[in-house]
């Protein structure tokens, strides 16, 4: 039951839709401002009270490859020294394809920095995130969802599934992931591109230390991607993203442990040497997705809910924390400045300033394992010439690195 009454109507300067990676990012940033924010965060899924918060889908077991630009966000936010410690550092990157002699090596001394990247399981990123939240004055609710959206002159009025209440906002932030319910009440849709293959997502026991390379594989079958992570109880392990067919992937699903690991052997090749274990498998169709919108007045769209990407070029948690660090500043500097921060002007210019970096961003994410796809003997001629002189130019190496660390275009200083 919907509680109508004007009286018990609690009022925000915003509220999030969406207590995953992103949503709460946002609430840490603008907390650590000195705008004096008051934020209600509202997560379908309740929190457990354990320290990894493992029983939250978006805290599992799955993999984030974190990129330069996420590192320098996280340390201004004063989370980087957490987070470290359960990382694995891409000390460098090495790119292939099966089948052809094309093969380029980006490394981290070439490109001055001190990783490429870190590799992190998302129940960490959630153990360090949660902590540091529920020292700030951000209000939530869990598990609890919208109900009903109701524009208002000076902002969004949300009706409470669970609890009946009703909250006013002036700026609503929607971050519950893709083809978001709550961006669907609103009339925003997604516009969808399938790739027609399914991504398969596990952890891997190695025999041998991984050495912090990270592996890009691309094969007629689907690109794959093999990112070190810390070692469990002394083995070696890695987090594997691997593309396949929907036939093949569901066979893939279905087989033994024993199976799984010889057909990704025999995919994979032995540069990283013997596969010995495999965790819990988890597959998902692959599409680009793409909000109609992403900016009105008093309404925001923001992480998977506004761009979902192909996994195999790790941009997508990355271009997100990009985009809530770029909303941050813009917020606070118009809430400091006395200035409507929920209005379509201030928002439009959020959205200028990440412009080129999600374009860009997008481009990249989309037109790799397409390039990597195509069968045709002149476009694999093609592309393999691109990495043999991707290999013997630094200057190539470089641009293809500087997109990987998220530095690729200069966003608003945080990836510089």
């Amino acid at each position: 039951m919907i509680n109508s009454d004007k009286n018990n109507v609690k009022n925000y300067d915003l509220v999030i839709v969406g207590g995953g990676m992103v949503g709460i990012s946002l609430a840490l940033l603008l907390a650590q401002q000195q705008s004096d924010w008051n934020v209600l965060l509202l997560e379908a899924q309740a929190y457990d009270n354990s320290d990894n918060h493992n029983n939250h889908p978006s805290f599992d077991s799955r993999s984030t490859a974190l990129s330069w630009s996420s590192r320098k966000i996280f340390q201004a936010a004063g989370l980087w020294s957490e987070l470290e410690s359960h990382t694995s550092a891409i000390k460098n990157i090495h790119v292939s394809d099966r089948g052809h002699i094309g093969l380029t090596r980006i490394s981290a001394d070439e490109a001055g920095v001190d990783a490429l990247g870190y590799v992190i399981e998302n129940r960490w990123i959630g153990n360090v995130l949660l902590k540091k939240f529920t020292a700030t004055a951000v209000e939530i609710m869990a598990p609890e969802r919208v109900a009903k959206i109701t524009p208002l002159k000076s902002g969004v009025r949300l009706n409470l599934e669970k609890s009946g209440e009703a909250v006013e906002t002036s700026l609503l932030v929607i971050a519950d992931g893709a083809n978001s319910q709550t961006a669907q009440k609103l009339g925003i849709h997604s516009d969808k591109k399938p790739y027609g293959q399914q991504g398969i997502i596990a952890n891997i026991a190695l025999q041998d230390a991984h050495n912090g390379v990270a592996y890009e594989r691309f094969t007629d079958q689907g690109p794959m991607a093999m990112l070190p992570l810390p070692d469990f109880d002394g083995s070696p392990r890695c987090a594997l993203v691997w593309t396949q067919p929907p036939e093949r992937a569901a066979e893939l699903m279905t087989a033994t442990d024993k199976d799984f690991l010889k057909a990704l052997q025999e995919s994979f090749g032995y540069r990283m040497g013997m596969v010995e274990k495999v965790g819990e498998r988890v597959a998902y169709p692959l599409a680009l997705t793409t909000a109609s919108e992403q900016v009105r007045r008093n309404i925001v769209v923001l992480g998977n809910a506004a761009h979902s990407l192909h996994p195999v070029a790790g941009q997508g948690f990355n271009l997100s924390l990009r985009d809530v660090a770029t909303l941050a500043d813009v917020l606070g500097k118009a809430k400091s400045a006395g200035t409507d921060f929920s209005s379509l002007e201030t928002l439009e210019r959020y959205q200028q300033q990440q412009l080129a970096d999600q374009q860009n961003t997008l481009m990249f994410s989309d037109n790799l394992p397409k390039l990597f796809a195509q069968a045709s003997s002149v476009v694999a001629l093609g592309r393999n010439s691109g990495l043999v002189m991707m290999d013997l130019l630094p200057s190539l190496r470089s641009r293809f690195a500087k997109f990987g660390m998220g530095m690729a275009n200069k966003e608003a200083g945080h990836g510089a």
